[in-house]
């Protein structure tokens, strides 16, 4: 098979790679029906993250299954299924208290840029389609397993009611999609922090009804007046750095509350400030698997439609370009298809 390695910085190469095969039997082997490239890609393309050796990339994926371990029953070949980015039993006692993303037997899948990929725990982590969805429903589907499932935690954590008040901090793919998680959970008000005109027009496509551009203390001015001078219900922090984080923190309201779901590089809360902010703070890797099944729904009955968010479509081959049109904001997510 052929997928992406990362070299170092900048150098994304698309190679020849052993085959996956079968190495446990909770094991499945899938054909690749669409994958992409995510934003916390960017991280180590940016070398923010250090690379010491060439290694695979990639954690988004649907696809076909073409061979199962002996302990795999629910899906079988043939079937096309959508995981998620951290593997599950879906039977251990976080996994049942409904935190499969820190499932006791987890592993984070990295080897995704492909056209074959080996799911490990696939018996927990896929959920098998009724038939084979239409290729139009795959961007869409292709989002449940991270972007979608992510934004859907963010708005969860940060307990999004209906009549509410809601403020996405970040533009990415995750942000607009923490958009329709807002709109979906009920949200009467959602403001969008974003500077970018083309991801402004998709943030009020999906539900958004406020813009505001500016950053730092300048958006937290902006929420207070947006709110009455208190600030949000609710707020999605869908970055990782922390200037988001001390926006996203400075935007609440006393007794309002933050979903963090962007991957911290440089985060450090102030214990003081929080203690006195009367704000809760909540986040971590999005328990996707949890979702799975709904969001599929939710796709499926085109209630929503997260793969606008890919607006460019690639051969798998051309990834790097996929990288930098991403790392040059020329792109909000790249789909890549083998």
């Amino acid at each position: 098979m052929r997928g992406a390695l990362i070299y170092a910085p900048g150098d994304i190469r698309f190679e020849p790679l052993d085959d996956p095969r079968i190495l446990n039997p909770t094991d499945a082997v899938i054909r690749t029906a669409v994958t992409c490239v995510c934003g916390s890609d960017l991280w180590p393309y940016r070398g923010v993250e250090p690379t010491e050796e060439p290694h695979p990339m990639g954690h988004e994926y649907v696809g076909f299954v073409e061979e199962v371990g002996s302990e795999v029953t629910s899906v079988r070949p043939g079937q096309f299924v959508i995981g998620s980015f951290a593997t599950s039993d879906n039977t251990c006692a976080n996994c049942r208290n409904g935190f499969q993303s820190n499932c006791l037997h987890r592993e984070f899948m990295s080897t995704c840029q492909a056209d074959h990929v080996r799911i490990p725990n696939a018996q927990g982590t896929l959920v098998a389609t009724d038939g084979i969805p239409g290729e139009e429903l795959w961007p869409s589907l292709l989002a449940v397993s991270d972007v979608m499932g992510t934004g859907w935690w963010a708005a969860e954590a940060a307990e999004v009611k209906r009549g509410s008040t809601a403020v996405v901090v970040g533009d990415g793919a995750v942000g607009l999609c923490a958009v329709i998680a807002a709109r979906e959970m009920g949200a009467e008000r959602i403001i969008a922090m974003s500077r970018h005109e083309s991801r402004q027009r998709l943030a009020r496509e999906f539900g958004a009804t406020d813009i505001v551009a500016e950053r730092g203390e300048e958006g937290v001015e902006r929420i207070k007046e947006l709110t009455g001078g208190i600030g949000a219900d609710s707020v999605l922090e869908c970055v990782g750095t922390g200037e988001a984080m001390r926006q996203a923190l400075r935007s609440t309201r006393p007794g309002g509350n933050v979903g963090f779901v962007g991957v911290p590089h440089d985060v450090a809360v102030d214990g003081q400030e929080l203690f006195f902010s009367h704000v809760g703070l909540r986040g971590g890797p999005a328990p996707v698997r949890r979702y799975l099944p709904d969001l599929i729904g939710l796709v499926q009955s085109g209630r929503i439609d997260p793969g606008k968010v890919f607006d460019l479509t690639l051969p798998l081959d051309e990834v790097a370009e996929g990288y930098r049109a991403m790392d040059e904001r020329r792109a909000i997510k790249a789909l890549l298809k083998p």
